[in-house]
């Protein structure tokens, strides 16, 4: 049998899984990736790396992995569809297959553009919420990670969500803040146009100091979109403080005299 993962048995090219073929610039810390079509759809694959298999603590690894995932639903995070043996290649993670660009190979070509900035405003930030929201252990996030799909520019996460806890810490969200700002940061300088702003808020995200940072996922929202979350407060007091001065003033001496009132005076005083 031939070892080299890059070269699957001839029997997977067979059945329900064909075109397999793997792809070396996908591959994780942990793990190879393959693209293959299974009864003729494609999708993704991601098995251990074959010096760690049947390793226990890998095996519970990508078995923990797969659990983790396999219940996750965002439109901005690649779905973990099964969990099962593939000819030549062991136990594997299936996904959906993802065609496209990392983020990471459109900074180093120079191809990116206002809608890639568009949607890492957005879409990246809501795939983070989301994993925020579901105290999802995950790696970095980093350019490699964000795929956007060849026909419509989709943003994509790939690879997320190792682990699950029962909350993120404090430290946790400023992480995810400061790896944010990152990538924000590297893809600002790959668009060749000047965009203060969104400089201002990666910069802001960087900061050595975590406390300088935004607090969390909805506070960068709110920058990213230019508004502060206590402008309405302000408004509404800003209001009552006027009306109030408005009420005082009318019950002062100060007030201004009735119009009845000022006839009324100017008769009584002819009448005498």
């Amino acid at each position: 049998m031939d070892n080299n993962p890059s070269n699957p048995p001839a029997e997977t090219s067979t059945g329900k899984w064909t075109e397999i073929e793997h792809l070396p610039e996908w591959d994780e810390e942990f793990y190879h990736v393959y693209t293959a079509k299974k009864f003729g759809k494609w999708l993704m694959l991601k098995t251990l790396r074959p010096e760690l298999k049947g390793q226990p603590e890998y095996e519970q690894m990508i078995e923990k992995e797969f659990e983790v995932r396999y219940n996750l639903a965002h439109p901005h995070i690649i779905m973990i569809n099964d969990y099962e043996d593939v000819p030549g290649l062991g136990r594997c993670i299936i996904t959906d297959d993802v065609y496209g660009d990392s983020l990471a190979k459109l900074i180093k070509e120079g191809k990116v553009t206002e809608e890639h900035l568009a949607k890492l405003q957005h879409q990246l930030l809501d795939a983070l919420d989301y994993i925020q929201t579901n105290h999802l252990e995950h790696h970095p996030l980093n350019p490699s990670r964000i795929i956007f799909t060849e026909n419509i520019g989709n943003l994509k996460l790939i690879d997320v969500g190792f682990d699950q806890k029962s909350h993120i810490t404090p430290k946790d969200a400023s992480e995810d803040i400061k790896n944010y700002g990152e990538v924000l940061n590297a893809a600002l300088d790959a668009v060749g146009t000047p965009h203060p702003r969104l400089r201002k808020v990666a910069e802001r995200c960087m900061n050595p100091d975590p406390e300088k940072r935004y607090h969390d996922v909805n506070d960068l929202r709110l920058a990213l979109a230019e508004r502060k979350p206590n402008n309405i407060y302000i408004a509404i007091i800003a209001f009552l403080v006027a009306m109030i001065a408005l009420l005082l003033w009318l019950n002062s001496p100060y007030r201004p005299t009735p119009l009845s009132e000022t006839t009324s005076s100017v008769t009584t005083e002819s009448t005498n």
